[in-house]
């Protein structure tokens, strides 16, 4: 890894958490993937040698517990999935360089030496704990075969995670009130020897390297609470039979943990992308063993295991680590996860059968927030961002500029010439902010480049009026097209990474030869084909009629999911969810939630209110500007101390008046005895709470 800007002079590799196989595609699967291609397709763009790989993971608890349910054999049942991942991501115009499976030779091979190599290097331990058993299966009852209570958080959890909470990983052993999900039966812990793999080794390099981690907020100040306090040691193996073997002696009959080798497979498929185009193309080792660039596109809820697990595992198997992490939120309906088991989900394929172009939810999917922000998808929104952004703005200033052009002049007028200087500099302002947002690992800004520079372009037409300079001064008349056709094609090759078909479109109606995919950022500046044919339109719009029957749909799938939120997963009520809701206050809606404007704030000044037993006078730094805030923390803290503290403001409150002092907003927190909110990690003042 290099600390230089992209592009850099070494290989990168994009990778992008890896799908499960074990049921079909829906929408929620789709953000990272969508957005790692976008990422790795930018990359390549500002000219940086960019490898996109990925894999279906084929082993687990969840696999073979379905694969048992189903009648198939756990090879097959995923297998199956896998060819239809595989069939499913180019219709996204996700284009992996490699895309392989965990199953796989090369990844059963690449495990074994990542494992044989701690083994070597006394990073690994045998140790007897307590594993869930189901006396009547007479089985072990690893990860997903067992669910109960979460240690840490109290909510109802799997065998290996806390996916209905504090999204925390289990160890074997750790859940409570342990429950088969083969009989329904409580289960009971016996005891069993266990390969553990010794965090504490790596406890130093993990806190530098959290340090010098990239990418997106959460990615890296959320690992530090596990990172900065005693690590626990990782149980690297299973009781299972589906899974590759654990290489070490005596313990034939154990598997590895499948977020063993998950991860490595990252390593596996750029191998074999290396095998296939030979390494004088892309040399898989000058990033996994040498500087390369690795970068991981993730869900937020598999950050412990990217920023945490792993890269210790390649650090003590000698490999390279990760330069960036970008870890984003989920999707939602009305608020609420997907959920496949109570089919509350938009499916891959039912996205398809709209016959909507997939351009359509990569823009809306990359645009819809800081990607850290949780998505609640609606089809009205994917119309609105659709209709108003690529249709509107970007599909209707490059239409109307060729049209133009081709109607009046055959193609692009002074096409000898170089566009105007003003243009130029546009241009390149769109790209210097295009490249910084990538270095930010900020698609939503790279993307809001593109469209900044489209509306420039329906700026400048409509202020020069070319359709009255081509009689008044049809030299001017001339420019000005010339201007905008360069203009529309700049935009071309920027909103490549986010509408793939669309801007392939625009390079084929302007005449241009070969792919726009296969050119850098530089192509925005040469000159366009001096002709070309009458253009179509770049985007068709979303028609209200085109959606109704769809949100239709989606209104009554969640409502029906609805009725089924007082259960568990396993059918049974949820009564403590049930005792919540009796005295919760009333909900709100998520929209009412993203109107409240919360910001990380520093404290500068701190005194108390004349004549007020309670209240202290606040001056705090919200990062736009210093806000004044009456508090009532005075019994709690010491005013004098206050100054320098990081809290959360509520900024867009209404300002009320407190014993004659002007209160404009209001500190959090939390408990009878006001316990000051905060971050965990060092978000910037002024950074929004979402």
């Amino acid at each position: 890894m290099t600390a230089d800007r992209y592009p850099t002079s070494q290989p990168a590799v994009v990778t992008c958490g890896l799908p499960y196989a074990n049921g079909s595609l829906h929408l929620g699967h789709l953000l990272t993937t969508l957005s790692g291609d976008a990422l790795s397709r930018a990359l390549e763009a500002l000219g940086q040698q960019t490898a996109f790989v990925c894999g279906s993971d084929m082993h687990g608890t969840p696999i073979a517990v379905n694969a048992h349910e189903n009648g198939e054999t756990p090879e097959a049942f995923a297998h199956r999935y896998h060819e239809e991942f595989a069939e499913t991501f180019p219709q996204f115009d996700i284009e992996f360089d490699n895309y392989g499976h965990t199953h796989d030779e090369t990844n059963v091979e690449t495990t074994r030496e990542f494992v044989e190599a701690w083994i070597d290097n006394d990073h690994v331990y045998e140790k007897e704990i307590k594993v869930a058993w189901d006396p009547e299966a007479g089985q072990p009852l690893p990860d997903r075969y067992v669910e109960g209570t979460c240690p840490y958080c109290g909510e109802h959890a799997r065998g290996d995670e806390c996916d209905e909470g504090c999204q925390r990983h289990l160890e074997p052993g750790e859940i409570e009130d342990p429950t088969s999900t083969l009989t329904g039966n409580p289960a009971e812990y016996r005891t069993r020897s266990h390969e553990f793999l010794r965090l504490a080794d790596f406890q130093e390099y993990l806190e530098a390297f959290i340090d010098r981690l990239e990418g997106t907020e959460n990615a890296k100040n959320q690992p530090r609470q596990w990172i900065e306090g005693d690590l626990q040691d990782l149980c690297i193996t299973r009781d299972m039979d589906w899974g590759i073997d654990y290489p070490g002696e005596g313990e034939e009959d154990l598997v590895l943990y499948v977020w063993v080798d998950a991860p490595i497979e990252y390593v596996s498929a750029t191998k074999q992308y290396t095998e296939r185009v030979g390494a004088d193309t892309y040399d898989w080792e000058d990033v996994w063993c040498d500087d390369g660039e690795i970068v991981h596109v993730i869900g937020q809820d598999i950050i412990q295991h990217h920023a945490v697990f792993w890269p210790a595992m390649l650090r003590g198997a000698g490999y390279n680590e990760p330069r960036g992490i970008m870890a984003s939120g989920f999707v939602n309906l009305k608020g609420k996860a997907f959920s496949t088991s109570r089919n509350r989900a938009i499916w891959a394929d039912e996205y398809l059968d709209t016959g909507f172009s997939p351009d359509f939810l990569r823009y809306y999917f990359i645009t819809a927030g800081n990607f850290q922000s949780d998505i609640n998808f609606t089809w009205k929104d994917l119309q609105q961002t659709t209709n108003e952004e690529l249709v509107g703005n970007i599909g209707n200033f490059i239409y109307r500029s060729l049209l133009f052009a081709h109607r009046n002049y055959d193609g692009t007028p002074l096409a000898d010439e170089p566009a105007s200087d003003e243009v130029r500099g546009r241009i390149e302002t769109a790209i210097d902010d295009f490249t910084a947002a990538i270095n930010d690992y900020s698609l939503v800004e790279a993307a809001r480049a593109v469209y900044e520079l489209s509306g420039f372009g329906n700026q400048y037409i409509q202020s020069n009026e070319p359709w009255n300079l081509i009689d008044d001064d049809p030299e001017a008349g001339a420019v000005v097209i010339r201007d905008c056709v360069q203009l529309a094609k700049a935009v071309g090759v920027l909103l490549a990474p986010f509408a793939p078909e669309g801007a392939e479109r625009v390079w084929d109606q302007l005449g241009e030869p070969g792919s726009v995919h296969d050119v850098g950022v530089d192509a925005a500046f040469e000159a366009p084909p001096a002709e070309f044919d009458a253009p179509d339109e770049i985007f068709t719009k979303i028609e209200d009629d085109d959606i109704e029957p769809l949100r239709t749909e989606l209104e009554a799938m969640v409502e029906d999911g609805d009725d089924s939120d007082n259960e568990a997963e396993d059918g049974s009520a949820k009564d403590d969810a049930a005792e919540i809701d009796d005295t919760a206050r009333d909900r709100i809606d998520f929209e009412t939630f993203q109107d409240l404007e919360m910001r990380v704030g520093e404290i500068e000044v701190a005194e108390p209110v004349e004549g007020a037993d309670d209240l202290v006078r606040l001056e705090i730094d919200i990062g736009v500007e210093t806000r004044q805030i009456v508090a009532g923390i005075k019994q709690f803290y010491n005013v004098d101390e206050l100054s320098g503290t990081r809290v959360v403001v509520l900024a867009n409150l209404e300002p009320a008046e407190l014993f004659g002092v002007e209160s404009n907003g209001m500190v959090l927190a939390a408990g009878e005895e006001a316990d000051l909110l905060t971050t965990v990690g060092d978000a910037p003042i002024g950074s929004l709470i979402r």
